[in-house]
């Protein structure tokens, strides 16, 4: 059996950009989860495939509290995700992780209401995908449309973006408390994010 040191461990670390999906990938429709309503925001695909190419594992963490309130079920969150997924791999983009929250704490039913570790704005999905992916989350991003998005990146030690679409507007004086960047969209992400690393 081969003991890995821990400095080997720490070179195989992976850079992440964490990424919100409604408002930030797709275009904000209130508890999506119709196939033929789903449509990615202007620019999106190339921006992820421009991340993708620059050595950044993409993740995507999501609250779908639809799950909890009894709109939707886990199986039709997992079907819209597999036309999320299908519809990149025609850019040559994949994901290196999809995290779901299906709780809410005051309007879940059943097992789903739950005051979890893992509804963003606290960083549970942040800090399993870097345990599950060996992410170096201190050089990770974080890239949302809401508060609870820059929370959950702040409380997992990334740098965050506000993107303006979807909700993004309505959280620019919020999201000043953690330093966050408020940039346009994704692909304007993208272009900063890549910028700095060359």
């Amino acid at each position: 059996m081969n003991e890995v040191s821990g400095e080997d461990k720490k070179k195989r670390l992976h850079k992440a950009v964490f990424l919100d999906r409604d408002g930030t990938i797709n275009v904000e429709k209130d508890y999506l989860i119709h196939v033929d309503d789903f449509e990615f925001i202007p620019g999106v695909p190339g921006a992820l495939k421009k991340l993708q190419q620059a050595g950044f594992l993409l993740v995507v963490v999501t609250n779908q509290s639809g799950i909890a309130r009894g709109y939707f079920n886990p199986h039709q969150v997992e079907k819209l995700h597999l036309h999320m997924t299908n519809l990149l791999e025609q850019y040559n983009v994949s994901l290196a992780g999809i995290y779901v929250c299906p709780h809410h704490p005051t309007c879940g039913q059943g097992e789903y209401r739950c005051d979890c570790e893992c509804r963003k704005g606290k960083p549970g999905m942040l800090l399993e995908a870097a345990k599950e992916l060996n992410i170096d989350l201190v050089n990770s991003f974080m890239v949302g449309d809401k508060l609870a998005d820059i929370q959950a990146g702040h409380a997992a030690g990334c740098c965050s973006y506000l993107v303006k679409t979807g909700h993004g507007r309505d959280f620019e004086e919020a999201v000043a408390t953690y330093r966050a960047e408020i940039v346009n969209d994704l692909p304007a992400v993208a272009e900063m994010i890549v910028a700095a690393e060359e």
